[in-house]
Order: C-alpha cells, then structure tokens, then sequence
C-alpha cells in the first residue's frame, strides 16, 4: 500500500507519499480500506517532529479516517466485511489502509457520503468527552468555543446548540464569525477587534460563560478564568498560545471553578472505547437525523498531503480538510 511518510521533520514538504507495508489486524482489531482522512493540528505537529504516535500505534500521521473494512481480526464480533466505517485512530489515517481498535469504530451515519464521514471521528470525541462528559454541558448554560470555525468549533456549536445551550465563539474575521451563525452560535466575538472577556459578560448580563472549550492554552489562562461563571468549567484541548501561564488561585476559588486539560490520542484504548460508544449513543442520531453535520472546506488527494497542511497552517479554511484516496 501507499502512505504519507515522514522520513525527517520539517515543513509541509516533509511528508512523502510512499509504498510501505500493509498492516495486520491484530487481536480485536479490523482492517480498513480508507476512503478519506482528515487534517488535524496534531498532524501538523508530528511533522515537525514534537507529537510522536504512542508507543505502537502506526507511524503514519492521521487521527481518523473513513473507509470499509477490508479484513476483521480475531476476537471482533459485530462487524462484516465491507462495512462502511469512520474510526478514531492514534495514528495511520495518511494511508490506503489502517488497523483499526474494534472499539474505536463507528457505522458511516444514514445519509452520509463517505468520504464526508472522515471529518467526524476526532472531532466529535474530542468535543463530546470535554464538553460534556467531563464539563456537563446543561440546558440553558453558556458555552464559549475559542476558534469557533475551526473542525473542532464547528461541531462544538452544533452539539452545544442540539442541547438547549448559549454559544460564543471567537474567531479571526467576519466570514468566519457569519459561518459561525449559520451552524447556531449566537455571541459572536471577532479576537482580532474585540475583548472576549467584555462581549461575554455583555452578553450574559455579567454572569460570563459556564463552559468553555479551548483550543490556545496559557496565552488565554488569565481572560478565560476572568470570564467563568460561578460553578464555570474550563476544558482546554490545545497550546496554541504557548503551554506556561500564570493562574490566579484565588480567582479560580472565588468562582468554585474547575478546570480540566486532556488529550485524546493517548488516552487508554479502554477510555477511547468509552467515549466511541456514548458518541455512538448521543450524537449518531443527531448525525443520522441531519441536526449535526460535518463542516468541510475542502477535499485534497491524499499524496498532496503538503498541501492539505499548508491550508491549516494558513488558518483561512472553515471546518475540516479532507485527505481523499484516489
């Protein structure tokens, strides 16, 4: 088969599409023929060489990918070949074919392209587990999303708003704040001309946001704390603003606030079985029903990863950016 290698660190022209070896199917394991991966800032950062996969998982980039499956492993039940699928990966989703956890396996939704479908995986467990496995998103509560148009804020606003709750969003331009509206958002704060802590103090009659849901890490610390309602919960999800800021304790206690910090990609293959299956549960039919959708920018073959890449880096696209097998 062919995959997306990456035989020395660098920029986007250091990803080389390349014949390696297919994969097996281990123990509970299937094999899937991809259709399409998606880019995430992840991958970005493998290419660079400061994200490396967890120890065996494959040494391709790619968090989750589309396809059907090609070959089932032993001990898997449930599953057929030729089943078409979306899965979440720790890595190998830049390639023609991937083994993938049974458990981390979902049906393609009703309706659904297959291709399209590859834009769900990652995001969609990264946005349930923190938003609302770990933050409780209720009914009525306020949700402030940072990078409101990327993957990950696009399906934050639609998940938040299938719930009954309020969403800010920050974002860089007015298009992306107007894309943002579309999806439901109601506060709509532009970063680049306004003081997110002011608009969504404003915008709540000084109660501030009981959730939110962050992508850039210390550069926001301080603003973030500022903004939580009492009781508020910050889940921050990226460093894109730098990994040590300085937190004000009392602050923080004042509000009987929490504040929690996770990654998906290395979590336990029993924690990420877990978050697939209330996915499964809580947003399939969501996806099934046409109330949820996959945002997606663009559609890039796959042996033109670099350039996929450098429509990340540029931060101009809305949503996901597909990788598709030819």
């Amino acid at each position: 088969m062919h995959a997306i290698t990456i035989p020395e660190p660098g920029g986007p022209e250091a990803l080389v599409w390349d014949e390696v070896p297919d994969p097996e199917p281990g123990e509970g394991e299937v094999l899937v023929e991809v259709a399409a991966s998606a880019v995430n800032r992840a991958d970005l950062l493998q290419r660079q060489g400061f994200y490396d996969p967890p120890p065996g998982a494959s040494p391709y980039p790619g968090l989750e990918c589309s396809g059907r499956i090609a070959e089932i492993g032993s001990g898997v039940s449930g599953w057929s070949v030729g089943d078409e699928v979306c899965a979440l990966l720790s890595g190998g989703g830049y390639a023609e074919k991937v083994a993938v956890p049974a458990g981390q396996l979902l049906p393609v939704p009703s309706g659904l392209d297959l291709n399209r479908a590859a834009a769900l995986p990652e995001v969609v467990c990264t946005v349930w587990s923190n938003v609302f496995m770990i933050a409780h998103l209720r009914p009525g509560e306020t949700l402030l999303v940072h990078g409101g148009s990327s993957g990950i804020g696009t399906m934050a606003i639609q998940l938040a708003k299938a719930v009954g709750a309020k969403i800010a969003v920050t974002a860089g331009s007015e298009e992306k704040l107007r894309r943002c509206a579309e999806l439901g958002a109601d506060i709509l704060i532009n970063y680049r001309e306004q003081d997110f802590v002011e608009e969504v103090r404003k915008a709540t009659d000084g109660k501030g946001a009981d959730v939110i849901l962050d992508n850039m890490g210390a550069k926001y610390l301080d603003r973030n704390v500022r903004v939580l309602a009492v009781n508020g919960r910050l889940a921050i999800i990226g460093m894109q603003g730098g990994v040590k800021g300085e937190l004000n304790i009392g602050a923080l206690l004042a509000k009987r606030a929490a504040i929690s910090a996770t990654s998906l990609r290395a979590r336990p293959l029993e924690e990420k079985t877990a978050i697939v299956a209330a996915v499964r549960e809580h947003v399939w039919p969501l996806v099934a029903g046409g109330r949820v959708v996959p945002v997606v920018d663009q559609e890039i073959p796959m042996h033109d990863a670099a350039t996929a890449h450098r429509v990340l880096e540029d931060s101009g696209h809305v949503g996901k950016v597909l990788l598709v097998v030819p």
